[in-house]
């Protein structure tokens, strides 16, 4: 039985939807009971959060478990004590943690990849079998630019010339259903990406394309992306980590392309155009809120 935490987000929902069409028997866990009914197929859910845990009756029928929470600055503390709580029941589930390209590179000093590599310590002291996942920057980000685009046919972005390997919410999901679902992923940690690494030039070129119409680049300054994400509702510890992150793509250190989301489903993930056609109506049209970036 797999239990899924962050079920109703951007990779859990496709995930959920991946398990439904393999067959696989899932519960998603949900902060809000309403949420669960939204959920794909006929997925069981229960109602808990990472600091009010199920109880250990019930996580003990969880023989693998899919750790996917915010990044936000209680990530690392939220984790740790869910990890508890899993320990507490006297089992030993699969845990397959979802972190971040960048997580398992020592030079990358971002707090958002810090908090991973604390979780990453604590769940290897606990000696539970864990599989780690870190993908590289969503194309789903690439939302937070939909307005920028109907409006001034510009995408901005503190990242100067640094190019990432842009990766499909859709494909992370496909990777964490196959590791769910199949044996031999043990102490593996997949860094996974799209089939080419783009700098946001590219990117824009991409868009052009893909919708007929001019879209350039413009390399925004780091104060005027604090302004604006401070604005856009991020807090000033998500809003620094996006900044360290950033200067992370600018020295390069983004510039990634991996065989692994191949290699764990035997398919090649997504390039940029497609998921640009699949969300074409979130880009033209103005939507009801714009997702926060995930890292």
């Amino acid at each position: 039985m797999i239990l899924v935490t962050g079920a109703t987000g951007r990779v859990g929902y496709r995930l959920m939807e991946a398990l439904a069409d393999a067959g696989a028997e899932a519960t998603a866990m949900v902060r809000v009971e309403a949420k669960g009914a939204d959920l794909p197929g006929s997925a069981k859910h229960i109602v808990a959060t990472f600091d009010y845990p199920p109880p250990a009756g019930v996580l003990q029928s969880f023989d693998r478990v899919f750790l996917l929470s915010p990044a936000n600055e209680e990530q690392a503390e939220l984790e740790i004590l869910f990890i508890g709580a899993l320990l507490a029941a006297g089992h030993r589930p699969h845990v397959v943690k979802v972190a971040a390209d960048g997580f398992q590179d020592p030079g990358c000093d971002a707090r958002i990849m810090r908090s991973h590599r604390l979780i990453a310590t604590h769940l290897a002291s606990t000696e539970l079998p864990a599989t780690y996942l870190a993908p590289s920057g969503y194309m789903e980000n690439l939302l937070a630019s939909a307005g920028s685009i109907r409006e001034e046919g510009t995408i901005y972005a503190p990242a100067g010339d640094g190019k990432v390997g842009f990766i499909a919410a859709s494909d992370v999901a496909d990777v964490a259903a196959r590791v769910l679902t199949s044996p031999g992923h043990e102490g593996a940690t997949y860094v996974l990406t799209g089939p080419e690494s783009l700098g946001y030039a590219d990117v824009a070129a991409r868009v052009s394309a893909v919708f007929a119409r001019e879209v350039g680049y413009a390399d925004l300054p780091p104060e005027r992306a604090r302004e604006q994400l401070l604005a856009g509702g991020l807090t000033p510890w998500e809003t620094e980590g996006t900044l360290e992150v950033f200067d992370w793509i600018r020295s390069g250190g983004a510039n990634t392309v991996t065989t692994d989301v191949r290699d764990v489903t035997g398919e090649d993930p997504r390039p940029v155009e497609d998921w640009l056609s699949e969300f074409r109506g979130a880009f033209l049209n103005p939507p009801q809120d714009v997702p926060p970036l995930a890292f």
